[in-house]
């Protein structure tokens, strides 16, 4: 069969990790006519907590080209987003929540369920009504959205449904599975009773992905030192979803069943397996050691490494992926990490998404770059090149421009908001 792209002097752009929301009001339609009046009350909530949010972020979020609000309405505006990300040379997108569910309890419940709250049956409206919005607003750009579906870990049955729904409903992103951080009231990710969820995930092939942002404790948000605290480590509470899913044999029960972790870095890998493998090593083989006392019995059915869950289940969504850490790509495997460019967020690369490209790529053999910028993605979330191959000859980067070095002296000041940039300068200009 022949490659769509062969030929094609441009790179196809797919993003792993985007994000879109309705606006609070927008939710309405969507919900049942019983929570009308208690809608009312949250959107009003909403924007209080909007304003809270951004009387503590002060001038930091402020977003691209001075636009006051954080993200605006890139969240639910097709023309703009499609405009903007075009201008980026991207084609397509795999798309998280961003903008608050109905009856969220925190502005965190974009990355999946942290808090419960105290209404099951309100929250799970919530949810399936920003699922619904998604649905629609992906078929607005039809094969160029791929939607991500929220579920509620405390509903075992309905989420399993909600997949069900989600699958025929074209939100082909898969399942953002939440965090379940101590103090949350919810059971572990490797609890017996998510089996149904893992399943119907592997049976539909839909992946199951994990945003970093999701699966934190609380910080205490009312001391001036919790925002810190949140941004030293919130990635590695998201690293936690996979060993809890490799040790407890979800991995094993169900080999193709994938797995993605997005906006969690990618160095921290290499050194994470290792360690995992040590650990298993012990807990498997070694039986006057502590850690096989302890671990033994839960890595018996284990026929796998973890490296090794790893390369055949495992990928990164590497958001904003920077050189040093592109450097790593053979030792993570370069057919297991997705870029992302984090739009619409105030931290993503737009605009200046092809200064980002030139910045970590030149240099990069050019077909590596494109399973890493596009193939990839497009393999797990069922994207059709073919379809794609005419948006990305008349709007992708050309090659050659990507294997042009860029010189990071050129860069604006605004920038360096991005991730991708932190090793070009440490303290930006003016």
């Amino acid at each position: 069969m022949a490659n769509p792209l062969d030929g094609l002097d441009r790179y196809l752009l797919i993003t792993a990790d985007t994000h879109a929301g309705s606006s609070p009001e927008g939710f309405g339609p969507y919900l049942e006519q019983k929570w009308q009046g208690e809608f009312a009350d949250w959107v009003k909530q909403s924007a209080e907590m909007a304003k809270v949010m951004r009387q503590v972020m002060g001038s930091r979020s402020i977003g691209v080209d001075g636009d006051p609000e954080i993200d605006g309405n890139r969240n639910w505006d097709t023309d703009r987003r499609l405009r903007e990300t075009e201008a980026d040379g991207v084609v397509a997108e795999v798309i998280f929540p961003n903008t608050s569910s109905p009856f969220s309890p925190t502005m965190m419940s974009e990355f999946g369920e942290a808090d419960l709250g105290k209404e099951y049956p309100r929250r799970w409206a919530g949810i399936q009504a920003a699922n619904r919005w998604l649905a629609d607003f992906c078929q607005e750009s039809p094969g160029r959205r791929a939607g991500i579906v929220q579920i509620f870990l405390p509903y075992i049955e309905e989420s399993v449904e909600e997949i069900r729904w989600a699958k025929e409903h074209g939100l082909n992103g898969g399942v953002l599975l939440p965090g379940a951080p101590p103090g949350s009231g919810i059971e572990p990710l490797y609890a017996p009773q998510y089996e149904p969820i893992y399943a119907v995930c592997e049976e539909l092939g839909m992946p199951l992905n994990h945003h970093s942002g999701g699966a934190t404790p609380n910080f205490g948000m009312h001391m001036p030192q919790s925002l810190a605290m949140f941004m030293l480590e919130v990635t590695w509470w998201a690293h936690r979803s996979l060993w809890h899913l490799m040790f407890s044999g979800v991995f094993e029960r169900h080999p193709n069943l994938q797995f993605v972790l997005t906006e969690t870095g990618v160095g921290w890998a290499p050194g994470v397996l290792d360690e995992l493998d040590n650990f298993f090593d012990r807990m498997k083989h070694n039986d006057q050691c502590s850690e096989h006392i302890f671990g033994g019995p839960t890595v018996a059915a284990m026929s796998l490494c973890p490296s090794e869950y790893f390369a055949r289940q495992c990928h990164i969504g590497a958001s904003f992926l920077p050189p040093k850490e592109c450097d790593l790509r053979h030792k993570i495997g370069v057919d297991r990490i997705l870029w992302g460019s984090d739009y619409p967020h105030v931290e993503g690369t737009y605009p200046y998404t092809r200064e980002h490209l030139r910045l970590t790529f030149a240099g990069v053999d050019p077909d590596e770059i494109q399973r890493m910028v596009g193939l990839n993605a497009a393999s797990l979330y069922g994207f059709d090149v073919a379809a794609l191959a005419p948006l990305a000859a008349k709007l992708g980067p050309t090659k050659a421009e990507i294997g042009e070095p860029f010189d990071p002296a050129d860069l604006p000041a605004a920038a360096h908001k991005c991730p991708a940039f932190a090793e070009s300068s440490q303290r930006p200009a003016a």
